[in-house]
């Protein structure tokens, strides 16, 4: 089995304005601490995230940018994106963007795709939410292409259609996906189709829910036909909240404070996202004005 670290966050809802921006620098000194010795220690791999504009996850708007930072301060240790929400992304920058950091580290990037978990991020791309979902198992096939070196049209600045090659190349001929889910057996199954390794998380389902999901993704997997750079078999990673400590009543004692505040945060978050599709289904349901019963065209 291997191990990785992955980072979430939850920040300190209660600090004052300055001190919590000025904590964020110092988040990222124990980012950089965290990789330098999770690398020196054996872990396969650190994900980082996407958010934006929300508590949770503060310091995380571009795993790109970061795991970019972090190539330089480690040797071994793969570096992976634990979400990219590809609809709020050109696919073309995508993979520019990554290949930068497949240079850097020489090889060791990876890359998950979700398909945005929070209606405000799409500020960033408005337009690409009602049909997200879509959006991003049809660009992750692009952005396969893209990195294998396809010429790909565009349509730029005056309207007309280019073919344009993604710049610069990666070190790696292939580039390592996986699609992250929260849960539902529709994405585990889409991922199997799309022969994308998978990132789940183990909270929120028994362990029988979980077997029949992967069970799911290997049947969708074997019967899928080859996609660019996949392997024959995906890789199914879980993630699970971790403390070791000498003893487990140690260990309750050191994370219990900070897990709890984790928690809080992310129930908060996930609360106002209810409300956020709430609210869109409700505005959804309304008839536009001027077509109301018998005036529909």
């Amino acid at each position: 089995m291997d191990l990785s670290v992955m980072f979430f966050g939850a920040d300190d809802a209660g600090a004052g304005h300055t001190a919590k921006y000025a904590g964020h620098t110092a988040k990222y000194d124990d980012i950089l601490a965290i990789a330098r010795a999770a690398d020196r220690l054996g872990f396969t791999a650190i994900w980082t995230p996407e958010r934006h504009f929300q508590q949770v996850g503060q310091v995380f708007p571009n795993p790109a940018l970061l795991s970019a930072a972090l190539a330089t301060a480690t040797e071994r240790i793969h570096l992976r994106a634990g979400s990219l929400v590809l609809p709020l992304h050109h696919p073309l920058r995508v993979a520019e963007d990554w290949a930068v950091v497949d240079n850097l580290s020489r090889g060791r990037i990876g890359v998950s795709v979700a398909t945005g978990w929070h209606s405000t991020d799409f500020v960033l791309a408005p337009a690409a939410y009602q049909d997200r979902r879509e959006r991003a198992f049809r660009d992750l096939a692009l952005l396969r292409r893209l990195w294998a070196g396809e010429a790909a049209e565009f349509t730029d600045g005056t309207g007309g259609r280019v073919a344009v090659v993604s710049q610069p190349r990666p070190y790696s001929a292939s580039l390592p996906l996986w699609t992250t889910t929260s849960g539902s057996p529709q994405t585990w199954e889409a991922a199997g189709r799309m022969r994308t390794n998978i990132l789940g998380a183990t909270i929120g389902q028994t362990r029988d829910e979980l077997a029949g999901k992967i069970r799911l993704y290997r049947d969708a997997y074997a019967a899928a036909p080859e996609q660019p750079g996949a392997p024959p078999r995906g890789t199914v990673t879980l993630m699970a909240h971790t403390y070791v400590a000498g003893t487990d009543e140690a260990a309750r004692e050191q994370a219990g404070a900070p897990l709890k505040e984790y928690l809080r945060s992310y129930v908060a978050q996930t609360a106002a996202n209810k409300q956020a599709a709430a609210h869109e289904g409700a505005v959804a349901s309304k008839p536009a004005a001027g077509k109301g019963r018998g005036q529909a065209r």
